[in-house]
């Protein structure tokens, strides 16, 4: 503490001080079982966010990189925006104090150690990380001469970097809809929702929400696959598909009955057509790592464990 401001905020320290537990008297005659870790040390020490002597029976690493995918798309299929939000979040069971190197398939970063190594960069996809933000342990001076993500982790669970990424996106979804008026009291909805990725792949709980007019009174569906039903709080018909495999197309054609109102006519606005969904094992920036190296003194060998998810963020379609 300074001038009673604490100097150092970082979760996993403070958690040492901060306890749920009783305070004990300083008249009890049982010894205390924990030892007082050294705030001292700890604040002025090289790496303020982890605590020396951590000693695990399993060294394990998982690394976790989870994407949002936004995207507005025109009536006609062209896309108006689309950008990628992502983050990679980390979980590190490691004993010591390890030194940990991440190598991802970005531009810079590739191309910065073909020139390291003086030899020709490798072909394939590269992708360009916009607007980059590093947790504080991510050592920038290395990053900045390298351009390679090195770092002495926090014990536990953490947010490594976030990005973002606008150009080269690989959309998980295609929807394709058609919605006829026919005249006052009729409706046709046909859409059909082409998934994209790998056959191998599949997307979890996907959720297609039509928007129809307040007035409607009745819908009757037909389906491909999934399950569909009228949702009155929201004017949408909701189609759900459970499991969702890559490079199919299932189709969901629906009648919808409406109330004629005496009132004048005001044309439908026709709200956008929106998506959810998760996509395991699948990026839409295409970002992959390359590797994870784990050095540390006594030699130990680690268990690395690398997950890729991609989920829905704002999945407009307008129709």
């Amino acid at each position: 503490m300074d001038f009673g401001y604490p100097q150092n905020l970082s979760p996993e320290i403070l958690k040492l001080y901060i306890t749920q537990e009783g305070v004990r008297s300083p008249f009890s005659s049982k010894p205390s079982d924990k030892p007082v870790p050294n705030a001292t040390l700890q604040v002025t020490g090289a790496v303020g966010w982890r605590r020396e002597g951590l000693v695990y029976k399993k060294n394990e690493v998982f690394l976790d990189i989870v994407e949002s995918v936004n995207l507005l798309m025109s009536s006609k299929g062209s896309v108006l925006r689309c950008d990628v939000t992502g983050k990679i979040l980390m979980k590190c069971f490691l004993s010591g104090m390890p030194d940990l190197k991440l190598g991802l398939n970005d531009k810079i970063g590739l191309e910065k150690e073909s020139q390291l190594k003086s030899r020709p960069a490798k072909s394939g996809k590269t992708i360009e990380l916009d607007d980059v933000t590093f947790h504080q342990c991510v050592n920038l001076t290395r990053f900045n001469s390298e351009k390679t993500v090195s770092f002495v982790p926090p014990d536990g669970e953490f947010e490594l970097m976030k990005y973002r990424i606008t150009e080269g996106v690989n959309l998980p979804f295609r929807v394709l809809p058609t919605i006829k008026e026919l005249g006052r009291t009729r409706m046709e909805v046909n859409v059909k929702v082409k998934s994209v990725f790998g056959a191998k792949m599949f997307a979890l709980g996907v959720v297609i929400k039509i928007p129809v007019p307040k007035q409607t009174a009745k819908t009757s569906f037909q389906v491909t696959s999934g399950r569909a039903k009228y949702n009155a709080a929201t004017d949408c018909l909701i189609w759900k598909i459970r499991k969702f495999p890559g490079q199919t197309e299932p189709t969901m054609s629906a009648e919808v009955e409406l109330i004629s109102t005496m009132a004048e006519k005001k044309s439908w606005t026709r709200p956008p057509i929106q998506m959810e969904f998760q996509v395991p094992m699948f990026t839409a920036s295409g970002l992959r790592v390359r590797f994870l190296k784990v050095w540390e003194k006594s030699g130990y060998n680690t268990v690395e464990w690398v997950r890729y998810i991609t989920k829905a963020g704002s999945y407009e379609i307008r129709c």
